[in-house]
This record gives C-alpha cells, structure tokens and sequence, in this order.
C-alpha cells in the first residue's frame, strides 16, 4: 500500500465513522447508560488507567483477574460492546464515541482460547467490559487485545472515581498474576515459532528426563554441575541463614556436539519443580522478558545456549554489542537471595566477554566438555549402541577408530549401522554396519572439512579427527 493508498483509506473510513455518527440515534448508547448506572457519574467525566501486558501473559492476566473477583465481598457482570470498527478503537475511543449519538451498544463479551501448556488452554476474555464491586467501590474494568507498537499485546483499561484507585486495582492483579501465574513449574522457551503449543514468541515444552549414567562427561564434571546446580537448590535455607546468595551462573564450554546441551536437559529433569527458560538463537534478545519472569516464579533456571552470539564485546563495525549489556543487566538485576540459575552454553569461548565469564556472581562456575577420551568413547558406544552386536575387540577397534570423535557421532553411529542391518535384511547390526556406518560419516564429515568457508567466517570446527 503506498502512502497516497493509506491516506485515501484513512479519508474513506473517517467519512464512514460520520456517517454512522449521523444515522446513529441520538443521546448516549446503552453502553454508556448501563456504566453510567455502575459507577454512579458519566464514564466520560472519569480518566482511563491503562495496563499493558505482552500477549504471552493474556491467560495471567485472566488467571489474576478471576482471582480478584473470586475473593469475599466482590461482585461482578460482564458485558461487550457491539459497534463497527470496535477492534481499531482504544477503551477510551469507545467510550467517546459512545456518547451522544452512540457508536457502541451493550453486547456481549468476546473469547478466546490461549494455550497454557502441553495439550492445555485457558478460554480468555478478548474484548470485555467487567462492572465491578468491591465494597463501597465500584469499577469498570476492559480486558482487550492490543495491537501497541505494531506488537500484539492484551491490557487492562480501569475506570474508578479516582486515579488512586484504580491504580492500586492494577497494583493487585500484577500481585495476583505472579501469585496465580500458570507458567510456574513449566519449561518454556523464547522463540519464533508456526507450530506447536505457544503463544506469541513463547513456546511449551515437555521436561526432559535424561539419567546421569546417560550423560558422558570426564569424571567428577557433573558432581560439579551438580552441587553447583543442584546443591544450591536442596541446601538453599542453610545458605540464605548462613548470608550466602543463591543466584549462580554456570558456563558449560566446548566444541559442538560433546554434551553441553545433553547436560542441560539432564539438568532441566533433576529440577522437577523449577521454572525453566530457554533463549537460544535469536530468542536471545527476549534476555529481558525471561529474567524479568525467573524473578518471579523461582525457583527458576534461565538457559542461554549459543551465548557467544550475544556476549562478545564488539559488534562488527566495532560497535558495543547492547544485547552483551542487556545479558549483563538483568544477571545483575536479579537478587541475590532469588533461587536462580543461569545456565550457559557456548562452542566458542574465545569470544566471550571476561565481563561476562570471568567474574563471580554471573559466572561461577566455568567446565569444559571436551571431546570423550577412550573411557568416554567405552561408554558412549555402550550407551548408544547398546544394541550392536559387537565382541570386546570389535567395540575396542570402533573406539580407536573413533579418537576425536564427540557425542553425537556414536547416536547417529548406531543408527545409521541399525538402518544398514534393515535395509539389507540382516535380522540384527554388528560390526560390519558399525565399520561402514563409520566409514560414510567420516567421509561426510571430511567433506564438510575442506569445503571453503563463507568470507569472514573460520572454518566450521570438525566432529572428530
């Protein structure tokens, strides 16, 4: 649409609100009369007080608002408004164009369904007029979809008889959504998604549950994850009675494919009752939004994989990076005695900033996962071949073979040896189909190797030598 486009457009649907101004009958509309009626004075004589709220919170804000309305001593009818162009128009447009020669009739209330997690949802208010009563107070309260900043979003808009009032209404549903938020306890990410159970940029997950024998890592690493982990968690009141902090960071660093995002998911599965949150890729940049809710359904863990995308110092160009400044924040901002986790992950920690790694209180704890030794190797060809028929000597010949090699080789390794044994009609796969299964990966995986890199970009790190 061109400009000349948009400004016909905008003439054409300004004549049309006049014309429906003027065959309007005259006086205020029902809307108007019956809220007149609730709060005692023409709703048009009473300022608006408006809470916005990111789309992802609509179902928390339903949650917190049925809560208000369900304590002793309140009441409430909820009614629409019925009027052409409604959803372009502010609570405070309506209202106007409700006065003489009404716009807006009563009507009743739009809904709609919005998930809450795995196979869950909760049936919303979308366009609402709540009178309510609450002693000797009365309030008119519309819950409504936005459209603020081009971003969809959903809000309160409070009439009262005064701004006071309605202020400290809107101070008690924020209480009332973190007390009654339905994201507590589950595990949630940051991401831009088409399918799946979410809503705007948030998506659900299921909790992994993944054992620590499942999770290769060279001895005394994970019983170092864990008390840093786990162990601030299961002895959080000695500590806090002892002045110690809670809030910990710990960095998981290595080449791709060693384990650093097993581990996270072994971790996720030992916290069965922590809020998770996960950023990862360009849900980075909701850094904000996912602290901003650790803070308040601890206890939380906040997992920032690939944090290398957003923690160098300098930007191409050799800008600051805000999003570094952004990560820094919010680690800094949450409390000291808040039950948080920050898990991090990266394959390149040479390009992380010290400010970010290197100091206590946002990095505590850094580990390495390197690639397995020979044990390692043992183990996760156990592990992921537990179904290969191989003798002693066979499974030790994969692993010499195998130096250099990281996790994920020995889980696409067996596989690819089991779907070699199917498709050629062999009833089980041994050692023949792990040799071949081999041999195709390394050679893949060579040819990835010497492929030039994109300009600008270092070679892509290989899986095994």
């Amino acid at each position: 649409m061109t400009p000349d486009d948009a400004l016909a457009f905008g003439r054409t649907f300004s004549e049309f609100i006049d014309e429906v101004r003027r065959l309007a009958p005259a006086g205020p509309s029902s809307l108007i009369t019956r809220l007149t009626e609730h709060l005692g004075t023409p709703p048009n004589e009473l300022p608006v007080v408006a809470s916005p709220f990111p789309l992802y919170q609509h179902a928390n804000l339903q949650a917190a608002l049925d809560a208000y309305l369900a304590r002793p001593g309140r009441s409430y009818d909820l009614v629409g408004a019925a009027g052409p162009g409604r959803d372009h128009f502010s609570f405070t447009d309506v209202l106007a164009a409700s006065g003489n020669r009404g716009m807006f009739e009563i009507g009743t209330a739009d809904y709609t369904s919005v998930p809450v997690g795995i196979d869950a949802e909760k049936a919303c208010v979308s366009f609402g007029i709540y009178l309510v009563s609450d002693g000797d107070h009365r309030y008119v309260v519309c819950m409504r979809l936005t459209e603020g900043r081009g971003q969809p979003g959903c809000g309160l808009d409070v009439l009262a008889p005064s701004t006071d009032l309605a202020r400290a209404f809107l101070a008690e549903i924020q209480d009332l959504v973190r007390e009654h938020n339905l994201f507590r306890g589950q595990v949630i990410s940051f991401e831009k998604h088409e399918f799946g159970p979410g809503v705007g940029p948030l998506k659900f997950h299921r909790r992994p549950h993944i054992d620590a024998a499942d999770v290769i890592l060279p001895p005394g690493t994970l019983d170092l994850v864990h008390r840093q982990v786990l162990g601030v968690a299961d002895h959080r009141d000695r500590l806090l009675a002892a002045g110690h902090h809670l809030k910990r960071g710990v960095l998981l660093f290595g080449p791709p494919g060693t384990g650093k995002t097993h581990t996270v998911r072994h971790l996720m599965g030992r916290l069965p009752d922590a809020t998770i949150v996960v950023l990862t890729g360009l849900g980075l940049g909701a850094v904000r939004e996912a602290c901003a809710m650790a803070r308040q359904l601890t206890p939380a863990l906040v997992v920032l994989e690939d944090v290398d995308l957003v923690a160098e110092e300098r930007m191409p160009g050799g800008q600051q990076n805000p999003l570094l400044f952004q990560v820094l924040n919010e680690m800094d901002g949450i409390a000291g005695d808040a039950d948080v986790t920050f898990l991090l992950t990266t394959n390149r920690v040479d390009l992380i900033e010290p400010a970010l790694a290197q100091r206590p209180g946002r990095v505590d704890l850094a580990v390495e996962v390197p690639h397995p030794d020979d044990d390692g190797r043992r183990r996760l060809l156990d592990l992921y071949g537990r179904n290969l028929k191989l003798t002693g000597a066979e499974a030790d010949e994969i692993v010499a073979a195998t130096a250099g090699a990281t996790a994920s080789l020995f889980s696409e390794l067996a596989r690819r040896a089991e779907l070699l044994a199917a498709t050629s009609g062999e009833a089980s796969a041994g050692a023949a189909q792990a040799r071949a299964a081999l041999a195709e990966l390394t050679a893949s995986q060579s040819a990835l190797s010497q492929a030039k890199p994109a300009p600008g970009r270092p070679p892509a790190p290989r899986a095994f030598g």
